[in-house]
């Protein structure tokens, strides 16, 4: 059942993260990856503080949110090619920024996810 989980979750949030990007994504501008990025981080956060600190989700279900739905809304993979893009493009800056902005906001919106989260039920 942990792997149907997974798989249901990951198809889900990668249909999702695709809209995202069809949406907002421009040349030079990766607004959509950026978005899920941010957004997932902090829902993952979230998810955490409720599934596992608080119990409101049984594993297959935990799973089916986090791993999959959050896997595959997230797009680490993306973000690193769209760094070693602008690098290549001679957009050192640009890439260092979008990393770095990227890493941090995405730190504080996971952080602000579980807070939420303990807050909240």
């Amino acid at each position: 059942m942990s792997w149907l989980a997974v798989a249901i979750g990951g198809a889900v949030g990668s249909v999702v993260r695709y809209g995202l990007g069809l949406v907002l994504n421009q040349p030079g501008l990766p607004a959509g990856t950026w978005l899920a990025n941010v957004c997932g981080s902090f829902l993952i956060g979230l998810l955490y503080a409720w599934g596992k600190e608080k119990g409101m989700m049984s594993p297959d279900m935990y799973l089916l949110f986090t791993t999959g739905l959050m896997g595959g809304f997230t797009t680490f993979s993306t973000f690193s090619l769209e760094v070693v893009s602008f690098f290549g493009d001679g957009q050192i800056g640009r890439g260092l920024l979008y990393a770095g902005i990227s890493v941090l906001v995405g730190l504080l919106a996971c952080g602000s996810g579980i807070w939420l989260g303990r807050q909240v039920w």
